[in-house]
């Protein structure tokens, strides 16, 4: 008995062993099939792709980066993409740009004669589904409506973005999302909020002059006559920074040199911010001086200020509400690749720009994601903890960046094809 039942056990401790060494074995190989890409060998390449890209500034837009890339990646993969899935997405995360990412989404264009930064009018767009607007800031009070070499750091105003969303309010917003970056102003959304109702006056009782630099002229602020459909509409601050509207990392120190604002022109600014807030407080209370340093007061020259104390509007990261805006969760839905990108991947990058948003959101669902770029200035490992596994940059077919932006569309074509032959086959 002791010994047919030791043997029995010496049969079972060995019958263990071996089960454990195959389960180890399985599991490890199992590891190992998980973590093998395409671009490693796995058998199946990508039969599903996204392409959620930004613009390239100032060569292409997202609409077109989405489609040389999708040109590229049919001449680059076998038997020239047949079998191959490709949607598009076109993305942008609030500043230059998204009222076109909306519109290529299935939102209406509309266009609206608004009052520009220099006080000169402007055709400006925005665009409408249903009851939802996606406001561009820019489109009103954005540099682009500079002309070259001229810029007016003191004076440009914001008047055109009310108007803006006066224009979506009349018809049937009640949902906003309010995209802002590349402004030509720092007047704190006081412009904005003229145009909108709220009226701010000198000692004298006349209303202080447009942009920032007049605000320190400002006696009385009277945000009583706002548009009260403001009130009934939810509106999300959509921006990709979030500094506060006044001090070393304000709207006027950080971003005011970037629309012509000398040493002088910068302490005059913030300063005039500074009472602008002070005589906001008078009038609304302690909120004015919170909200100042609240993440995103100091977005577009101060606008985001403007939005949060005077229409109710909510932060979020501007490529977060437009992912969500654009339907990107669905897009997702059996994506098998993810590609994004924008014209420079950088440290910027980083911190909220649309590659980063679009890759946190893939990775998440265990997708891969790759990108295409004109210049790359980010280390493989930055990359990585992106969540972005390879970069394709134009600079690597034309190292000169005047060619690059010159010939983008065919250089990310050729760079598509790259990436295909990497990941796609």
């Amino acid at each position: 008995m002791t010994d047919a039942s030791t043997e029995t056990s010496g049969a079972t401790g060995a019958s263990k062993a071996e089960a454990a060494t195959e389960t180890q074995t399985q599991t490890e190989t199992e590891t190992q099939t998980e973590t093998k890409t395409w671009a490693e060998g796995q058998a199946t390449p990508p039969k599903r792709v996204l392409i959620a890209a930004d613009k390239f500034k100032g060569s292409l837009t997202a609409v077109e980066v989405a489609e040389r890339v999708t040109a590229g990646l049919r001449r680059g993969a076998p038997q020239r993409g047949e079998g191959l899935r490709i949607a598009a997405l076109p993305v942008a995360d609030g500043g230059d740009g998204t009222v076109d990412a909306a519109v290529a989404a299935g939102f209406e264009r509309r266009e609206a004669r608004v009052t520009g930064p220099l006080g000169a009018p402007v055709t400006a767009a925005y665009a409408l589904r249903g009851t939802t607007a996606v406001v561009e800031m820019a489109e009103a009070s954005g540099l682009r409506h500079l002309p070259d070499g001229v810029f007016a750091p003191l004076t440009a105003t914001t008047y055109g973005s009310g108007e803006l969303l006066r224009a979506a309010l009349d018809a049937g917003a009640r949902t906003i999302v309010f995209g802002v970056g590349g402004s030509a102003t720092t007047d704190g959304g006081a412009g904005m909020l003229s145009a909108l109702g709220a009226r701010f006056l000198r000692e004298d009782g006349t209303p202080v002059g447009p942009g920032g630099g007049p605000l320190r002229d400002l006696a009385t602020a009277d945000l009583s006559g706002l548009d009260p459909r403001l009130a009934d509409t939810e509106t999300v601050l959509a921006s990709d920074v979030d500094n506060p509207l006044t001090g070393p990392k304000g709207a006027a120190a950080v971003y005011g040199p970037q629309k012509g604002a000398g040493e002088d022109d910068v302490a005059a600014l913030d300063a005039a911010l500074a009472h602008y807030v002070r005589v906001l407080e008078r009038a609304v209370g302690a909120s004015a001086a919170e909200y100042a340093l609240a993440p995103g007061a100091g977005a577009a020259g101060g606008i985001g200020f403007g939005a949060l104390v005077g229409l109710g509007a909510a932060f979020r990261p501007g490529i977060e509400v437009m992912l969500d805006v654009l339907g990107f969760p669905a897009a997702l839905e059996g994506a098998d690749l993810v590609i994004t990108g924008e014209g420079s991947l950088d440290e910027q990058t980083l911190h909220g720009k649309a590659p980063a948003g679009v890759a946190a959101a893939a990775r998440a669902r265990g997708i891969e994601v790759v990108a295409v770029c004109g210049r790359l200035a980010l280390a493989p490992v930055a990359l990585g903890n992106a969540g972005i596994r390879r970069a394709y940059p134009l600079t690597d077919l034309e190292p000169d960046p005047a060619r690059c932006i010159a010939e983008a569309g065919p250089l990310l074509e050729r760079a598509a094809e790259r990436l295909a032959a990497d990941f796609l086959t």
